[in-house]
């Protein structure tokens, strides 16, 4: 990109738990948090170019790696107890996400994550 002097979009996939501590699962939040990182660091060097580096950190998204909640009505319930929507995300709202930020409509957003979570990350601070 930076070759090319065209600027560009660079958007990274993270994860709320960025930010949102989950216990028994910390080399999960350490490699977000990184990511986090990366992207806050590489937003600011290559800024000059005219590209744009942000993460979009979904939250509890319908996708096989939660499929087994259907098997599990408490462990659903709590889920939801935990997103101020009170409802798990769809992939297309990743998606929109993503549209948005590949769009010169984000061009004067650089170095920020993006919350795809159902307000998840906000809820959190007051558990």
């Amino acid at each position: 990109m930076v070759s090319q002097s065209d600027g560009g979009r660079i958007i990274n996939v993270s994860s709320v738990h960025e930010d949102l501590p989950m216990p028994t699962n910390s080399p999960y939040c350490a490699a977000k948090g990184g990511v986090r990182m990366l992207m806050r660091t590489i937003a600011v060097e290559l800024a000059q170019h005219g590209i744009t580096v942000n993460n979009i950190a979904p939250g509890a998204i319908e996708t096989p790696i939660n499929r087994n909640l259907d098997e599990h009505p408490e462990q659903r319930k709590e889920l939801l107890s935990e997103i101020p929507l009170g409802k798990i995300g769809r992939p297309e709202d990743v998606a929109s996400m993503a549209v948005y930020l590949a769009s010169d409509a984000s061009a004067y957003s650089t170095g920020s994550t993006f919350f795809v979570d159902g307000g998840m990350i906000r809820q959190a601070g007051s558990l």
